[in-house]
């Protein structure tokens, strides 16, 4: 049976890379309102990790329809039965995570091994978005294709290639959610600058990218077992700032049709075809599970351009969980967004129009 886990303070804790990790409060939150999402993608019958039984039963009523029957467990549930528990799923693996599971009583032949822990960790920074970018513009060699992405491992080398650049994003190479990324426009002010330092210092170094004319984020999910990389749908999704903000359930076809105002299907195809054949190189035999190529459709001086790769999330995605809603047609004219209220977190599913 499959334990299934919603962590989703896991880019964090890749930044940390410390098994003793504490996710801040607003991870914890996060994780505890929405830790029943898994019924939307599991098998039946199931292990969903959740802090508060009751509270995810209740919570998980309204999805229900959308999933299959699981059983919700506590921490304390786990260790009972770890002995039927013969697959881990969670949101993203990390050093943190595997820590909890072992001492949750967690077989260790179902969890990761430290080699493999490393190897998604190393992956999962930006630095690697920036290569397979790079590949991606190499072997296709579109001109409706552009990107840049540079890794500096020191101040000095940032200021100066701010200097070249002019407007620019700035990004620590492991974060979540918009939370590690800057906008500055050639010059650092003070608070930039100290913030820079310490990404620096406690990431190593800092990736900057040329500002790019945004017109529309979308993304383009995948699935790696051993086998290889395999093309599971597209993600069109909505930010402010780079913080997510929900996602549309619209089936394939209608998505295509937006994408299609600005690129040519045939291009996007190109460039999952690309994706799939480079990160198979990279994935097969070190990676199983989801994951998501984040892309953004660009205002040039004739037309539209594709940024094929703005980041790699090596975990499931957003995009995954509106795709595990996508095939029920009754949802086709809705959006899937997570809520603030000020004390916690919700998942609503609403109209467009609204």
């Amino acid at each position: 049976m499959t334990l299934h886990i919603f962590n989703p303070e896991h880019d964090i804790a890749l930044a940390y890379d410390n098994k003793y990790f504490t996710a801040p409060h607003a991870g914890r939150l996060l994780r505890h309102d929405l830790d029943y999402l898994p019924v939307l993608w599991a098998a039946e019958g199931d292990y969903v990790l959740v802090e508060n039984i009751g509270s995810a039963k209740q919570h998980a009523l309204r999805f229900q329809r959308y999933g299959e029957q699981v059983n919700f467990v506590s921490r304390n549930d786990v260790e009972r039965l770890s002995e039927y528990i013969d697959n881990v799923s969670p949101w993203g693996w990390d050093a943190a995570l595997k820590f909890q599971l072992e001492q949750m009583g967690v077989k260790t032949a179902v969890l990761p091994t430290d080699k493999e822990l490393a190897d998604i960790r190393k992956l999962s920074n930006r630095q690697f978005s920036s290569a397979v970018l790079e590949d991606v513009q190499t072997q296709l060699a579109n001109p409706v294709l552009l990107g840049k992405a540079f890794y500096v491992d020191c101040f000095a080398d940032l200021e100066s290639m701010l200097q070249t650049i002019g407007k620019a994003v700035i990004k620590a190479p492991w974060s979540s959610s918009g939370r590690g990324v800057r906008y500055v426009d050639s010059i650092l002010g003070p608070a930039l600058a100290n913030w820079a330092k310490n990404v620096i210092k406690m990431q190593g170094g800092i990736m900057i990218e040329p500002y790019y004319n945004k017109v529309k984020d979308f993304g383009v999910e995948f699935y790696s077992d051993a086998e290889g990389v395999h093309y599971a749908g597209l993600s069109v999704f909505h930010t402010v700032n780079g913080a997510y903000l929900g996602n549309s359930l619209a089936d394939e076809v209608e998505k295509k049709s937006i994408l299609s105002t600005y690129i040519s299907e045939g291009l996007l195809n190109d460039v999952v075809t690309s994706l799939e054949q480079l990160l198979t190189i990279h994935l097969r035999g070190v990676y199983r599970g989801p994951l998501g190529v984040d892309m953004m459709i660009v205002a040039a001086e004739k037309g539209f351009m594709l940024h094929p790769v703005v980041e790699i999330n090596l975990r499931r995605t957003m995009g995954h969980v509106a795709l595990s809603l996508s095939s029920r047609h009754e949802l086709s004219d809705r959006i899937m967004r997570i809520d603030y209220d000020g004390a916690h977190y919700h998942l609503h599913l609403v109209h467009k129009d609204r």
